[in-house]
């Protein structure tokens, strides 16, 4: 009895450390820039919508904003009832949706517009309040009072708030929406102002859509180059050709287990279409701030779910931003691309069976030596000493069992030579800094795998910074 009285406190107290930490843990913010269409023309972007809002706990989504791309000219109007309709069928699957956390009602919509934690699922309402029309067409030719939209005078407001997390800016089709905001502040605000609102933002790209299909590689018809012209590195800038050919690849090659996993799992399944084209190019530009602990996505080195980026030449040959567009890196990106793709899909499998069937397996929680949360753990050491990996105090909510593996990534430390993690497939593991580590950083992911359902994954990174 004693020892069955134990294990019970341990489960609730299991919880309780994970109710604290959803608590503790800020949504990222998210502000999405989509040239929606009905599924019948192009289905890409009400995929890529159904499976964010499978992960709206993780997303403070702060705007959804129907605009242009380069399958468009002037955005229809009547095009946003695809929103509309995705939100209803989210409406239908959040009583099932919300097991997954354990939630049983929602904030007032005032505290909802406020700030949100990791583990709380929106509202309807709130949701959406949030969805609104952006520039109904491209290119920087057009900027200016008249192109104004309730889209880009959001992105200001959004940026005006009181609220130090940045503003992710996920643009699925053209940027000209986000252009617009950067005028209007740069037509009224002094330049420690602009600069100051400029800061705020984190843009990932997919590709340059801000202009005709027909002119696509004309850049200069784009205002996504106007902006990285005018903006400098003052605008985190990511420009994927990397991973969204990827995801479509794969996504279409593997489209039997979208049909089986992800078609007619909820409401949200009954509307996820068939593909046309590739399957979801447009998710790696919210992937890249989705909370996992396995990075911090502002800083572009430490490898997450949306590739490898680093700042360079742009295909435009005049600007620079984040990119991965030469052989060498999207080298790099397309092998981390392969690799976490099967954790990506397994994510949203487990998510769409919540919201078919209320229940379902869900991540483990990694404790990396006694740290709790998503924020790598930093370490400082001298070269030769050992230092502990020790992640016995992870656990499963759903008391699944899991696997360990302690890999070195060395793309994101300035260490190039070789580092061996010994046990690396033990809860506790150790790594022997190289005696000419000296001055360098090595970054050691702990990815965690439980043995329910999709075997899904969960990790921390530990940074150590070597003295010199």
């Amino acid at each position: 009895m004693k020892r069955i009285f134990s294990l019970s406190l341990l489960a609730i107290f299991s919880m309780c450390v994970c109710a604290q930490s959803i608590e503790k843990t800020l949504k990222p913010r998210l502000v999405v820039l989509t040239d929606i269409a009905p599924a019948t023309l192009e289905p890409d972007d009400q995929e890529s919508l159904i499976r964010l809002l499978a992960h709206a706990d993780l997303y403070e989504i702060e705007a959804i904003v129907a605009t242009t791309g380069w399958n468009v000219g002037d955005y229809p109007v009547a095009w946003m009832d695809t929103i509309f309709n995705t939100l209803s069928a989210y409406e239908k699957d959040l009583p099932n949706l919300m097991k997954r956390s354990e939630q049983t009602s929602f904030l007032s919509l005032k505290k909802e517009n406020k700030k949100q934690y990791i583990g709380y699922w929106p509202s309807i309402e709130y949701l959406r309040n949030r969805v609104m029309l952006g520039s109904s067409k491209t290119g920087p030719k057009v900027l200016g009072e008249n192109n104004r939209s309730k889209g880009s005078d959001m992105i200001v407001q959004l940026a005006d708030e009181k609220d130090n997390r940045p503003i992710w800016i996920s643009v699925w089709g053209g940027g000209n929406t986000l252009a617009q905001a950067i005028w209007q502040v740069k037509q009224t605000r002094t330049e420690k102002e602009f600069k100051t609102f400029l800061n705020k933002l984190r843009v990932y790209t997919i590709t340059d859509q801000d202009l005709s299909y027909h002119d696509r590689g004309k850049y200069e018809l784009s205002s996504h180059m106007w902006m990285r012209e005018l903006c400098g590195k003052d605008l985190f800038f990511i420009w994927d050709e990397s991973a969204w050919l990827t995801q479509n690849d794969i996504g279409s090659k593997s489209w039997n287990e979208y049909a089986k996993h992800i078609q007619h799992h909820g409401h949200l399944g009954a509307r996820y279409p068939k593909n046309k084209y590739g399957v979801e190019g447009d998710t790696p530009s919210y992937l890249q701030s989705l909370p996992n602990g396995l990075h911090d996505p502002s800083q572009v080195n430490e490898i997450g779910w949306a590739g490898y980026y680093v700042w360079d030449n742009s295909l435009d040959k005049k600007t620079q931003c984040y990119t991965n567009t030469t052989p060498a890196i999207k080298k790099i990106s397309q092998k981390y691309e392969h690799y976490f793709y099967p954790a990506i899909f397994g994510n949203f499998a487990a998510r769409m069976d919540w919201a078919k069937e209320g229940k379902g397996n869900r991540n483990p929680i990694v404790v990396v030596n006694g740290k709790k949360g998503l924020a790598a753990i930093k370490v400082k050491a001298d070269a030769n000493d050992i230092v502990a990996l020790d992640a016995t105090n992870t656990y499963d909510l759903d008391g699944d069992a899991l696997n360990y593996k302690w890999w070195v990534m060395p793309e994101s430390g300035t260490y190039q030579g070789h580092v061996e993690v010994a046990n690396a497939d033990k809860p506790q593991a150790s790594l022997t800094l190289p005696a000419d580590a000296s001055g360098h950083t090595i970054h050691v992911i702990c990815e965690v795998t439980d043995n329910g359902a999709h075997t899904l994954k969960a990790y921390r990174r530990v940074i150590i910074h070597v003295a010199k």
